[in-house]
């Protein structure tokens, strides 16, 4: 018979879920291991809850994200990537009409399929990252790019994941956002908490979404080599009521003043730069929308 969901979240899975976000809204990167225990501890006690399957995953993904905080690396770390999509895998299973936990097993089936050599997987994982856009595309087109922002400058596909970038915001905005001015001012009036268009907004999950996924595209724009544009974008975070309360203000606003220079950096990284490096191999990778 099919793997069916559970309807009640157990006491135990409660608790754990909550220490979860806890760490995570906190931003404190040293708690994963008990996080990730007490997770596991709960999903054994009920293996058919699929928000603690997801959260599983969520922490593998931070774990493996946000590795540039470790002092010292090891190979072992890419065994969160596997672990992240066996637990999405399960969450996908249980959840299957939840097309972010979609996106996410199709993130880390690119992970795994890229660490193992895998192009069958690799190629199942794109198409199944393509159809998790098709179903939830203001939430999925950003995780798609912000996937893809790892490839080389030159390569095809980070061309097209700086594109999903602006999908994202002609999503969002329900109009095409200007290329050239990056203008995004006239749009703040749609910001909602609630439906499929709340991912495009600050919320109690992602406290910082906003002012983050302009930082990521920013980031992407100094990459391909479009410094102006990308200052253009840098700038539109501030139009967040939060900004001033943003944990990474700072590096936004060192990114706008040292753009120019960040498109080298950008494209050959130092291994040892934890701050000024693209955001997702930064110290920052997914803090940078969900810390408080």
């Amino acid at each position: 018979p099919d793997k069916q969901p559970s309807t009640v979240m157990s006491a135990q899975a409660t608790n754990a879920n909550a220490k979860f976000w806890d760490a995570f809204h906190g931003g404190r990167y040293e708690d994963l291991p008990d996080v990730i225990e007490a997770l596991t501890a709960a999903y054994l006690e009920d293996p058919r809850d699929a928000e603690t399957a997801a959260h599983i995953g969520f922490s593998h993904v931070w774990r493996l994200s946000e590795r540039a905080r470790l002092e010292r690396l090891s190979a072992t770390i890419t065994d969160h990537a596997v672990l992240a999509r066996k637990y999405f895998s399960e969450a996908v299973r249980l959840a299957p009409k939840d097309d972010r936990y979609k996106g996410f097993h199709a993130g880390m089936e690119l992970a795994e399929a890229t660490l193992h050599g895998d192009e069958k997987l690799m190629r199942r994982g794109y198409y199944d990252l393509m159809e998790a856009i098709q179903g939830w595309p203001e939430f999925n087109l950003f995780t798609a790019g912000y996937i893809m922002s790892r490839l080389p400058f030159e390569d095809k596909q980070f061309t097209d994941a700086v594109d999903y970038q602006w999908q994202t915001l002609d999503a969002c905005a329900e109009a095409k956002v200007d290329r050239r001015t990056a203008q995004y001012a006239a749009y703040m009036a749609k910001e909602t908490t609630s439906g499929r268009k709340r991912v495009c907004w600050n919320s109690w999950i992602a406290p910082h979404n906003f002012e983050g996924f302009f930082l990521n595209m920013g980031d992407m724009l100094v990459k391909q080599g479009d410094v102006e544009t990308a200052r253009r974008v840098y700038a539109n975070a501030k139009l967040s009521q939060s900004y001033e309360a943003w944990p990474f203000k700072a590096v936004l606003e060192q990114r706008i003043a040292q753009a120019e220079e960040n498109v080298a950096l950008f494209r050959e990284p130092h291994p040892s730069e934890k701050t000024r490096t693209m955001m997702i191999a930064s110290t920052f990778a997914c803090t940078g929308c969900h810390q408080q």
